[in-house]
């Protein structure tokens, strides 16, 4: 022990002395030093050395009689080792009244009014309390005049005492401390029991019948209780949405709302609640289709610890996927976190072993295995749909039923697939053969045999540009001027591509006829069809004080080959002369503006530009680039274009059906093209709803004409 403790703050000396020394701290102005001084001394010796003395005797316990003989034997100890400080502390005081300080912290406050302690009148308030609730209970008027006020000052401290107790912490669990199971956290039955129920007891204290006060405060704890788990529960579904977000890392709170849910009435609230916070949240053009992704999915997983049924998350999330669906790019954005290279949930969740074969349409019936612990389905579930089939979907599936119909998610992903390989000036289609094969195992391979055969096009390319290059009969090397090579494509398999127009230099024309010659001596009965505007151009370009390499479209390069021939064109002949629209045209050459090589010298007429600004020469200079086009346009037809002309293909029928009949109302119209939904790449589905809006749209062609639920031919 310090010097400090033994000798009581210093050596022994005189009152006399004692007083001088006091003197001489005062004109040092040294009294708060001193004084802060010997209290860290203290807390210190007992901080390092009285307290773990204190707590060894508690180690070890045989029996509950050693325990109290420990127990004795620790105060002893604890008093002991404490009462030395006593002459230091004496000495501190005697020197703060010498030095005339007094500091804001020995200003002792009562807990209850916050006055000082020579101020305070709680006790005579108190006093006035109790003798105040005893005539009101023997006149038995207390409950009637105040019991709804007392009811709501409880209500509004266990609703603060919640918002204290998991306001944004999502990390930790609480209904542990709401039952009173854990002593590691605040409990709630324990502080309803001292606080609460404490203080309601003083209320009843002077009851005359105690056994019956001591029900009643029973049976009100329960309902207290019961509200305790309701302003938890509300505080919860309140946070819902942060909590959906923070998934799994708020797993813990997932889990106290599960129970929570369990014992109160607030299962509708939570599906109400929910519902509107991600319309509200979610379902607007401020949020990008990737972002609203990302919230469905850990809306599904939440949900599912949430409510293991389905139930809850085939309600609440019904909006999500009706947005999700209007959302044009929703299947591009699906489809590239399936496949990307980097992390990902969604290329998680594809790659992973377990996979649920599950027909959707059949009826499925529960394990039987399970029958002891089934339960019946929550009251707002959909009794068209079983448990089983709301449970076994995975996040893929769901988010391919978004649209209806695994054939109108595999469509899109059919367009994105061709699109990613017409991109690509490489034969490498590994990685898109790896997600292709692990995307058969969620759909079904006759859902993708057309993705297979797309890809095994471009490999069949890759192998007949070989032969033809390689092989002597061919002499493709020494007729052709270039190089040529194809990508050569089964037409019916491979989405419709966006019909446009070019006119290639005859040269490459002619290039293209001897390859295609080429091909038919190798495939006999078979030809090639070519679209001019797809594809890659490698070409160089040299001028007077640069050389240029480039990979661009073959739009692009027609247009600078052109102006090999005339060094200025105006759009409206070079339109002519390429056959591209002139605002196509415009579109295009601005890449050529933006690499130097074109300039605009007046409205709508181009030159070409061979020297560099400032007429520096920078012979032998090779700049190597790739074009990447402003505009980001897939080659292929939109998915709505491709849908306009599936349905396009009901119109004849629909014509000769009212032809014949004279009028006919929707529903029968549907039934009847059932019979005729086999055209197309793919089998043509369409709903009454589809249906619909294609014959509305005929009406407002002035092609049909509707009246009273009836749709007929306008007369000729």
């Amino acid at each position: 022990m310090s010097e400090l403790t033994k000798q009581g703050f210093g050596t022994e000396t005189t009152e006399e002395e004692g007083y001088e020394v006091f003197d001489l701290i005062k004109q040092e102005d040294l009294c708060t030093f001193i004084e802060e001084l010997a209290i860290n001394l203290i807390e210190n010796e007992t901080r390092e050395k009285i307290a773990p003395e204190f707590w060894k005797n508690f180690n070890n316990r045989d029996n509950e009689v050693d325990g109290f003989n420990k127990f004795k034997t620790a105060v002893r100890d604890l008093y002991d080792s404490v009462i030395l400080f006593l002459p230091a502390l004496r000495k501190l005081e005697r020197l703060r009244d010498h030095c005339g300080v007094r500091k804001d912290e020995d200003e002792i406050q009562c807990g209850g009014c916050s006055q000082e302690l020579e101020q305070c009148h709680c006790d005579e308030i108190m006093a006035t309390f109790n003798e105040t609730n005893r005539k009101l209970i023997e006149l038995d008027i207390l409950e009637k005049l105040a019991g709804d006020v007392i009811t709501a000052l409880i209500h509004v401290r266990i609703e603060n005492h919640v918002q204290e107790m998991c306001n944004a912490s999502f990390s930790c669990s609480y209904i542990s401390s709401l039952e009173n199971f854990s002593n590691e956290t605040l409990l709630c039955s324990q502080w309803l029991d001292t606080v609460v129920l404490g203080w309601l007891s003083r209320v009843y204290m002077y009851s005359p019948v105690q056994d019956i006060t001591h029900q009643a405060i029973n049976k009100f704890k329960q309902k207290l209780l019961h509200h305790l788990y309701e302003t938890y529960t509300c505080t919860r579904i309140d946070q819902m949405f942060n909590i959906i977000i923070e998934y799994p890392d708020s797993q813990p709170a997932v889990e106290d709302l599960r129970l929570c849910v369990q014992k109160t009435d607030l299962r509708g609230y939570l599906t109400r609640k929910l519902e509107q916070t991600l319309v509200t949240k979610l379902l607007h053009q401020g949020v990008n289709t990737p972002d609203v992704l990302t919230a469905y999915v850990a809306a599904v997983k939440t949900l599912r610890q949430l409510d293991p049924t389905g139930v809850l998350l085939d309600t609440v999330t019904q909006p999500v996927r009706k947005y999700l669906r209007n959302r044009h790019d929703t299947v591009r954005c699906v489809v590239t976190a399936l496949t990307d290279e980097g992390p990902s949930e969604l290329a998680d969740e594809l790659v992973r072993c377990q996979v649920q074969n599950v027909d959707e349409n059949s009826p499925l019936e529960d394990d039987i295995d399970n029958w002891e612990s089934w339960e019946p389905d929550p009251m707002d579930a959909d009794p068209s749909k079983t448990a089983k089939s709301r449970q076994s979907s995975d996040i893929i599936s769901m988010l391919a039923n978004v649209y209806g119909s695994k054939e109108t998610f595999v469509t899109e992903y059919r367009t994105l697939l061709a699109d990613r390989l017409l991109s690509s000036i490489s034969y490498n289609t590994e990685k898109e053969l790896r997600y292709l094969e692990l995307l058969k195992l969620r759909f079904g391979e006759g859902h993708l045999h057309y993705c297979e055969v797309m890809l095994k096009d471009i490999y069949d390319s890759k192998r007949i540009n070989g032969h033809l290059t390689s092989d002597l009969n061919f002499d493709l090397i020494r007729k052709q001027e270039f190089p040529t090579t194809a990508l050569i494509l089964s037409a019916q398999f491979w989405p419709a591509f966006k019909e446009e127009t070019l006119e290639l230099p005859q040269i490459v024309k002619d290039h293209f006829q001897i390859y295609t010659e080429a091909f038919e001596m190798l495939k006999g009965n078979r030809t090639l069809n070519w679209k001019p505007h797809l594809g890659f151009v490698t070409i160089d370009i040299e001028l007077k004080d640069r050389k240029i390499s480039l990979s661009v479209s073959p739009t692009h390069a027609t247009i600078i080959w052109h102006f090999q021939e005339r060094l200025d064109w105006t759009i409206e002949d070079l339109s002519h002369q390429m056959q591209v629209p002139a605002t196509v045209l415009r579109r295009k050459i601005a890449f050529w503006q933006s690499q130097g090589l074109l300039r605009e010298v007046s409205t709508d007429m181009f030159v070409l530009v061979e020297d560099t600004p400032g007429g520096r020469c920078k012979d032998s200079m090779t700049v190597d680039m790739s074009c990447e086009d402003e505009e980001s346009d897939s080659p292929m037809a939109s998915a709505h274009d491709q849908r306009e002309e599936e349905l396009q293909v009901f119109w004849s029928y629909i014509v000769g059906m009212l032809t014949n009949l004279d009028s006919m109302p929707l529903d029968r119209i549907h039934q009847m093209l059932k019979m005729f939904a086999s055209q197309g790449p793919m089998s043509v589905e369409c709903n009454v709803q589809e249906l619909r809006h294609f014959l509305d749209r005929k009406v407002r062609e002035h092609k049909l004409l509707f009246s009273g639920g009836l749709y007929r031919l306008p007369k000729t």
